[in-house]
């Protein structure tokens, strides 16, 4: 039969819990003896575990061990409740109160944070994210960190991550080129290219992904001779050009990607500049086949293109000398071949 406490009126407990009140009662700031009483009413209703997990914390608000607990209880009562339900509501409520006593705890920090993700409550994380780091000395960001970018990225919010990303940065910098791929999948190349010239300039930066700087200078060539409408703070043909004395293996790719530039932005006649520059200086059988193959593949693109524009909108007099014109470039690159490679 119920026992009514006489000093915990609104605590109600049965006859077999009496050992382990008295032994509350005679030790109440022993967590063994709240541990044990909590192990005993394991199997015992939702609201009276919880109780007793309140009057632990009652006694003893900076036992780690008991909120740590208590917290991984709570969570788990909800597990699968819409988020609306007013019990997800208390278990935030039961982490605020944690974190009154718990926040240099990093491990706390993380399960609320992953409990507000599982939430979709984008706004709250976002904020105790920020919490989080303020509250924890910087020896300790480095666990909260991994959290907050799979939560940036989570979401389609650039604007946000890009912030996040920037703020993670100045500590790690390590996660440079992660930082890179996200800003390629959202599009924001020119930040991306200027995030890879910076890499590339630090003498002290290792690749967390292996890669030589070899590598990153390849995939800032191809990355601005492809989007030259996207990368407009930076000057592609200086860039190159450094390459072209740094990477001497690369010569042929470099001036390839040189001339990309430029034909993707429309500057046709910029293009074949570089390219008979480049046949007239590469030193290489190799380097000069891929130059070569690439500016004929050029000129039968650009009559190609002609021929079809002709087609559609009919043939003037101008059009037909202009195909001449180009027919004739064509020719003229083919019969200069074997002169060019000797």
């Amino acid at each position: 039969m119920p026992v009514l406490m006489e000093k915990q009126k609104d605590i109600f407990f049965e006859e077999d819990d009496l050992p382990y009140e008295e032994d509350i009662l005679r030790n109440p700031y022993s967590v063994k003896c709240w541990l044990r009483y909590l192990e005993f009413k394991k199997l015992a209703s939702r609201n009276v575990v919880n109780m007793i997990y309140e009057r632990a914390l009652k006694e003893l608000p900076g036992s780690y061990k008991l909120w740590y607990n208590y917290l991984k209880l709570r969570r788990r009562q909800v597990k699968g409740k819409c988020i609306n339900d007013p019990a997800v509501e208390d278990v935030c409520n039961a982490h605020e109160r944690a974190l009154v006593f718990m926040h240099k705890m990093p491990r706390i920090w993380l399960d609320y944070c992953q409990f507000l993700m599982d939430q979709c409550r984008i706004t709250k994380t976002r904020r105790t994210c920020d919490k989080a780091l303020r509250a924890l000395p910087i020896t300790q960001h480095y666990r909260i960190w991994p959290l907050y970018l799979k939560f940036a990225k989570m979401y389609d919010l650039p604007e946000s991550a890009v912030r996040i990303y920037r703020r993670n940065l100045k500590l790690q910098k390590e996660n440079t080129e992660d930082y890179i791929e996200y800003l390629k999948s959202i599009d924001w190349l020119d930040e991306a290219a200027k995030r890879l010239v910076n890499i590339i300039d630090d003498d002290s930066y290792i690749s967390k992904e292996g890669k030589s700087k070899h590598q990153l200078w390849n995939e800032l060539c191809e990355l601005v001779a492809k989007n030259p409408d996207k990368v407009t703070s930076l000057k592609i043909e200086p860039i190159i050009r450094q390459g072209l004395k740094r990477y001497t293996d690369q010569i042929g790719v470099l001036w390839n990607s040189m001339a990309d530039y430029y034909i993707r932005g429309g500057h046709f006649e910029r293009a074949r500049d570089i390219y008979e520059e480049a046949i007239e200086t590469v030193l290489t059988v190799r380097d000069f086949t891929q130059v070569f193959d690439a500016y004929a593949e050029f000129e039968k693109n650009v009559i190609g293109a002609k021929i079809q524009t002709m087609e559609e909108t009919g043939a003037s007099e101008e059009d037909d000398l202009d195909l001449e014109l180009r027919l004739a470039r064509l020719e003229n690159l083919m019969d200069r071949r074997l002169l060019l490679l000797n």
